[in-house]
Formats: C-alpha cells, structure tokens, sequence
C-alpha cells in the first residue's frame, strides 16, 4: 500500500531530481561515534540537499522518492514542505523504512564519519514504475547523482530510463557522479555504470578523486576529454583548494580559482553546492565560468556549517554571483 503527499505546487518546474533522503544524526561531540551521547537531527541526501539549494534560489524544484510510513518519513516530508520543494511524486510507502545516518563530528576540517542505515529503505525500490512522463516532462532540467544511482538495480534502472527520457525531450540535463563505492557490488560495476549514465548528460560534474577512478586519468583536461569524446556538452572538474577546472565541446576551457574560507567546518556538501551554483547559473543563461564561479562561492559558504544544507544560501544571500 502507497500513497502520495498532495501540495500546493502546480504547473511547470525548472528542474526535477531523484534520490533518496534519510534523517541524519550529527554528532554534538567530537571522536569515536559509539561514545557520543548527543545528536543534532537533520535532513540528508546528495539530490535532496541539490534541491533544497535550488529552492532557496527561487528556482521551482521537484523531487522524486520514496519515504518510509514512519518519523524520519514525515520528518523528510515537512522538510521538503518547509523548503517550497515540489513533492507530488514522493510515495509515503509502508512496506519499508526510511533510511538514516549517523556522522562524527570534526574540528580538523578532516571528512566525518558517516555510518549509514539504508539497506532496504523505502527509496532503495525506486523503479521506472515511479516514472511519471508527465511530471518529469514539465521539468525544464534533471539533474542526477551517483548516489540514486547506487542505492539499487531498480533505481539504476529508473535514472537511466528517466535520462533517456529526458533527453529525447530535448531538456537539459546535469550529472554528478558522487562516487559512494561501499554502495555498490565492485568498483568495476561502479564504472561502468556511471560512465553510462553520464552519456546522457550535458554537463558532468565529477571531482578530481572521482575523475581518476571512472576514468583512470588524473590530468582534469584527459577526464574532461573522457566525457566530451561521449557526446557530453561540458565538464566541470571540482579541484578542491584550486577551485575548477572546466572543458566545453566547443573546445574552451579553464580554470576558476576557489573562494577562501578560514573555517571548515564540515566538508560534507560541498559539491552538492557546487552543482546548485552550476545548475542554477546555467539555467539563467550565464556563461560557464560565471556559472563556476558562483558554484565555488555556494560551495565555500556550505562547508563553514555543521549540516548539508544550512550553508545553501537564499538569493538574497547569495548577493551578486
């Protein structure tokens, strides 16, 4: 038995997303998870945090899931309801859970520990029979991650028809590979896979780390080369403290330096800002470089907060990048 969450939001969106959300668990002290005593609750996940990112923008912004009949379930919804985020194709499924995390604190700017309880969630039996040609075809933009991706077979299956889909309608469409290798049987399957999915894209997202392992180059123009040589209209590789590195079909290419921070505070984010810098730029009509450098500066301001998502700016925020 499934039932969809009714809202207000009608009409066309800018852009669509799928993915899987789960209640995250930050720790309040610092060291060994099993010793902390105090958590602070959030809401996580790649493509949620993208669009929430999205939203905050002013950009109308749905996504796709499935959440579990239960606390961390309606949690995720009030979220989405909380951020303006479309949610008429979120299935309340009362077969299966809502996954959730638990994450470390750092004070070292080091990456936390994440420890993850997903396995069988609601969102892991993600299937193209949640495929709404309609909704999906009021979108503008898809955007997709590697982590939707990963999840299952059935949400493999469900991104990769989603894409096709989309791309014979002739919209726009960003991919960011965030590679999450526990979540999948072998790092060879891992590739394949994604190096599949990004063929549908337009603009590929990847970070220098994971520009290596898909595409055995190190060198950001030979991993740019990698995707464009696939018919991929753009990439842009996060080169962490240099900022990004981008390559176009057309043959332009740079690099935009990054935007200082003094404070890290927790490095988990980071890109899911980048994408919302990039996606939202290029969606108004900006240059590349432009749409980059605003990515670098969403990025920056995501990583100086304890959660995914409290570092995404408002417009107003956000000021004139």
């Amino acid at each position: 038995m499934t039932t969809h969450y009714t809202t207000h939001h009608n009409g066309p969106l800018d852009v669509v997303t799928i993915g899987e959300a789960m209640a995250m668990f930050i720790a309040r002290e610092t060291g060994d998870l099993a010793a902390a005593e105090t958590f602070i609750k959030r809401a996580a996940g790649a493509e949620l945090n993208v669009a929430t990112g999205l939203a905050r923008l002013g950009l109308k912004v749905g996504w796709v899931s499935r959440v579990g009949d239960d606390a961390f379930g309606r949690f995720i919804c009030q979220q989405l309801e909380k951020e303006s985020i479309d949610h008429r194709q979120v299935t309340v499924d009362n077969r299966y859970p809502t996954g959730f995390q638990l994450k470390s604190k750092v004070d070292d700017g080091s990456d936390p520990l994440v420890e993850y309880f997903r396995k069988g969630s609601a969102a892991s039996h993600l299937s193209v029979e949640d495929f709404d040609a309609d909704y999906f075809g009021s979108a503008r933009h898809l955007h997709l991650s590697g982590v939707a991706a990963a999840i299952s077979d059935s949400s493999l299956a469900l991104l990769k028809h989603t894409a096709k889909e989309m791309r014979a309608r002739g919209k726009t469409i960003s991919f960011d590979p965030n590679l999450r290798p526990v979540l999948w049987r072998s790092e060879e399957e891992m590739r394949k896979q994604l190096n599949l999915l990004a063929e549908y894209a337009d603009w590929v997202l990847p970070g220098e780390k994971e520009g290596l392992i898909l595409t055995g180059y190190r060198q950001p123009e030979a991993i740019a080369d990698f995707y464009l040589d696939r018919g991929v209209k753009a990439v842009v590789i996060k080169t962490g403290c240099d900022g990004a590195w981008y390559k176009t079909a057309e043959g332009e290419k740079g690099q935009v330096a990054a935007v200082k921070v003094d404070n890290v505070v927790d490095t988990v984010g980071a890109g899911d800002g980048f994408a919302v810098g990039v996606i939202s730029a290029l969606l108004e009509g900006l240059s590349l470089p432009q749409a980059i450098q605003r990515g670098n500066k969403i990025g920056s301001m995501a990583i100086q907060v304890i959660g995914d998502s409290e570092g995404l700016p408002t417009r107003q925020q956000l000021g004139d990048a």
